[in-house]
Parts: C-alpha cells; sequence; structure tokens
C-alpha cells in the first residue's frame, strides 16, 4: 500500500522471491510506503487475515492509526534505514559550515578576486570546534557515531538521554548546532527568539528535521543581521512561499528535503523492510519495531 512508482523503485524484483503479493482480504502483512492511507477501522474491517504493517519509510503516525494498535498488529519502520543519507547529509554540512565553505564561496564570486584567507578567516577549520545535536534520536547518535573520527567536541541535549546538556548551554556553547529533535506540540519552536539569540556570533544552525522546530519568523530575523548562518532543508510550511526572504539571504543554505533517502537511496528503505518481511516468515522478532508507546517521543 503505497504510491504505484515505489515498489519497484524500492524493491526491484527482490519482493517476489521474498513474499506473495495478494489483495488486502487475504493479506497477513500491510508493506507500506510514501502515500498509504490510513489504516483505520473502515479498511481493517477487510483484512480479517492481518497480523502485522511493515513500512519502508520513515515516520507511522500518518498511517498507523489506533484502530491498529487496538486490533494488536505489529509495526515495523524503515526508519533507521532513512536515518543514513540524513546523517551523512548532516555530517557533511557540519564538516562544510566550520571550514567556512558556503560563506566563503559567496565571498570569492562576488570579489572575484585573491582572499587572505589567513588573516581573515582565522577561525575556520574543524579542529577543536563544537558541534551541539539537538534530539538523540535515531539520525541524531548516528550524527555522533559519523562525527567520532573528527577532532570535534560533541554536545547533545535531549530530556529522555541521561546525562544530556540544557539545551541553552548547548546553543551557546556551540560553533554548529545541528536539529534531530521529532515534531511534537513539546518541541513545536523550540528555538524562539530568545534561544535563537543565545547561538554565538559566526555560529551555523542546521535543520534537517522539521520545520516546526524552529520559530521561522524570529530565525529571519536572527538571520537578517547576519550574525549567524544557517543551513535549512526543511521549512514551515514545508515548501516557502516565493516571496520569502530566506530564498534571498546570503547567509542561508536552503535546499528542497534532500537529506532523506532520494533516487538509489531508497532502496536501502525496500532492503530493510524486505529483511523484516524474511524476519517475521522466520517467526523472528522485528529488527525494528514501534510500538503504541513510541509515539510520544518520535516524528
Amino acid at each position: 500500500m503505497m504510491r504505484p512508482d515505489l515498489p519497484e523503485r524500492l524493491f526491484g524484483d527482490r519482493l517476489h522471491e521474498v513474499a506473495a503479493v495478494v489483495d488486502l482480504e487475504r493479506a497477513e502483512i500491510v508493506l507500506s510506503g510514501w502515500g498509504c492511507p490510513p489504516l483505520d477501522a473502515e479498511l481493517l474491517a477487510r483484512a480479517s487475515n492481518l497480523r502485522a504493517i511493515v513500512h519502508a519509510a520513515g515516520g507511522v503516525k500518518g498511517h498507523v492509526t489506533d484502530a491498529c494498535w487496538e486490533r494488536g498488529l505489529l509495526v515495523s519502520t524503515a526508519a533507521g534505514a532513512n536515518a543514513e543519507p540524513v546523517a551523512e547529509y548532516t555530517l557533511a554540512r557540519i564538516l562544510l559550515a566550520n571550514k567556512a565553505a558556503d560563506r566563503l564561496s559567496r565571498t570569492y564570486r562576488q570579489r572575484r578576486e585573491a582572499i587572505d584567507l589567513i588573516a581573515a578567516y582565522p577561525e575556520i577549520g574543524n579542529f577543536g570546534k563544537t558541534v551541539g545535536i539537538v534530539g538523540a534520536s535515531r539520525i541524531g547518535r548516528r550524527v555522533v557515531e559519523l562525527l567520532r573520527p573528527f577532532d570535534l567536541r560533541v554536545l547533545v541535549s535531549d530530556p529522555y538521554l541521561e546525562g544530556s546538556v540544557e539545551l541553552d548551554d548547548l546553543l551557546q556553547a556551540c560553533d554548529v548546532v545541528s536539529l534531530h529533535a521529532p515534531s511534537l506540540p513539546s518541541t513545536r519552536h523550540m528555538l524562539d527568539a530568545r534561544r535563537l539569540a543565545l547561538l554565538r556570533d559566526g555560529a551555523t544552525l542546521i535543520n534537517t528535521a522539521r520545520g516546526a522546530l524552529i520559530d521561522q519568523d524570529a530565525l529571519v530575523a536572527e538571520l537578517q543581521t547576519g550574525r549567524i548562518d544557517a543551513v535549512l532543508d526543511v521549512t514551515e510550511p514545508e515548501v516557502l512561499p516565493a516571496g520569502s526572504p530566506l530564498y534571498d539571504l546570503p547567509n542561508v543554505v536552503l535546499t528542497p528535503h534532500i537529506a532523506g533517502a532520494l533516487g538509489v537511496e531508497v532502496r536501502r528503505l525496500g532492503e530493510s523492510a524486505l529483511a523484516e518481511l524474511e524476519r517475521y516468515a522466520r517467526g523472528e522478532p522485528f529488527a525494528h519495531p514501534v510500538t503504541r508507546a513510541d509515539l510520544d517521543r518520535i516524528a
């Protein structure tokens, strides 16, 4: 149950090697993906044999309804597989931010002459810089792992992680701050005007999570001062109106939600989902389960 163009892209011929594809009335597992409709009580009434939902994408909140949990269905997600390209993209952006790559690229294009890098940019580089990770999610934890080989100090802020630092302290201490928290009522606009003002002069804020985590009006105001930089892969709304100043601000890198699985990367999601089908067939538990209790802290 997904967009019709997805099965070939996700699975190729492998799906038919793993499972028989049948109609909903006979199905034991729903293999879902982007475009899956809500699996509500009316739809589930047609699926008397259904035992599990395996989602070949990330978040399940859009289609796994209360009726699914009340029915006792098992749920699995490929969110871990989708975390990998997001973490890779974030790693690249962190290293480039500390190197002032985007800022220097803009300056070089404008001046069209030699730049005295030693005199004008004495603090650029990654050695000894401090990076803040907001949210110890799958992606946040993977980013921390990918940062280990580098000579960086890494701070993490997450209310569910014992020993993590307070968000205000992290914002004041870091050269780069990267957001990886879920979008929940409790996290909406967690970076408001007060907290954005805590960022160091010259700091870079990276958001590959959800636009709602930041008060966007406050962010625009802060960016218009030129005091900080931002790398925004997500915004609120997801597609900005044509008149948004974020398109034109020189200290903003704006991309159209490219960090997650795209192109050849979606095959990783398919492989993750097929591996869950194989585990189910062997009578093994899912490797990537989602429970109803998880919903309060996942995207």
